[in-house]
């Protein structure tokens, strides 16, 4: 098994694995590392793509874009990490690659896509459907059928209240109070929740 990414947001997943009992973690591939090892597990150039071919892999960065980047050109088997410390309906779903941090509650009839990060202390409650490459940062609160589009990121602490869409590539402010729907690639700041800007496509 080997994660994709030398960053923080890695070391949280080493711990998620570790603590898992899921699989001995052979290294840690990054294109540019500037060590040589993260807690003892070795890191490695980025190697040809055939190197993926029977390997077992995380993408381990929590930037939205480069993780849905990093996924389309590296083709091998995803798997999904979940903290023995969260807590999960029995009915939720998980796509391939996804992360769930400590802490974190996913309600009954969840839908978390692929390369999904659902962060620690998070709360995605009944009904919630993240779509693919979807990150929920720590103590985020989603109230009951919360639709968030692909690659949109939710900021520390932000709480969005039940029946809302939030569209893709959307960004939503720590601590904002999302009350309406939001159009793709919106920049949401503040309480209750204003449009400041949008993202690049």
């Amino acid at each position: 098994m080997y994660l994709f990414g030398g960053s923080g947001h890695c070391k949280v997943i080493i711990d998620i694995i570790q603590k898992s009992n899921l699989d001995v973690i052979e290294g840690i591939i990054d294109d540019n590392p500037n060590t040589d090892r993260i807690f003892d597990i070795p890191l490695i150039k980025t190697p040809s793509s055939d190197f993926f071919y029977d390997k077992y892999v995380i993408i381990s960065i929590g930037n939205n874009k480069i993780r849905q980047r990093t996924v389309s050109q590296i083709k091998t088997n995803y798997i999904t990490a979940i903290h023995p410390n969260s807590i999960i309906a029995s009915n939720v779903s998980i796509g391939e690659g996804s992360v769930i941090m400590a802490g974190a509650i996913l309600n009954p009839d969840v839908n978390v896509g692929k390369h999904c990060i659902v962060n620690s202390g998070a709360v995605v409650e009944h009904d919630c459907k993240l779509n693919d490459f979807v990150h929920v940062s720590p103590n985020v609160a989603l109230a009951g059928n919360v639709f968030i589009g692909e690659g949109s990121h939710i900021g520390i602490g932000a709480v969005i209240i039940q029946g809302i869409k939030i569209g893709k590539w959307v960004t939503i402010g720590a601590g904002a109070v999302v009350i309406n729907d939001v159009p793709d690639y919106a920049v949401i700041v503040g309480n209750p929740g204003k449009i400041i800007k949008y993202n690049s496509l």
